[in-house]
């Protein structure tokens, strides 16, 4: 059985998706740009700012889906400039339980929608 999860009042969808699809036991939550819930505009400030701004997108997702960070098995980070790792780490890792920490995969890429600096997506397990 899928579940297909969004939250038009907080994030509304900018492109034909989904915030997370349940699909059993699994949770796939869309990647999540430094858009602002209140004015859906992508936040222009600085590395930190837009990181901080995706990891509250991807937790308010988490919340309506009814779980947490400590639920997450696999992040993907996406970056358009790697000299910013070292700051999108820290702010990720702060959202992190020490030894609970999910897979991970960070790619760098030219360019991503709405013209952030960075986008991050979760596979979340929802079972017992």
């Amino acid at each position: 059985m899928l579940e297909y999860i969004t939250l038009p009042d907080t994030l509304p969808p900018v492109a034909p998706y989904s915030h997370a699809v349940r699909a059993g036991d699994f949770l796939f939550v869309t990647g999540q740009l430094a858009e602002d819930p209140n004015t859906g505009e992508v936040v222009r400030g600085s590395i930190a700012e837009q990181t901080q701004r995706v990891m509250e997108n991807l937790q308010l997702v988490l919340h309506h889906a009814g779980t947490d960070f400590n639920k997450v098995v696999m992040a993907r980070i996406f970056i358009t400039d790697f000299r910013d790792y070292a700051v999108v780490n820290e702010i990720y890792a702060s959202y992190c339980t020490p030894g609970r920490l999910p897979g991970r995969t960070t790619v760098g890429v030219l360019g991503l929608a709405g013209l952030g600096d960075v986008e991050i997506d979760l596979i979340v397990y929802c079972g017992d």
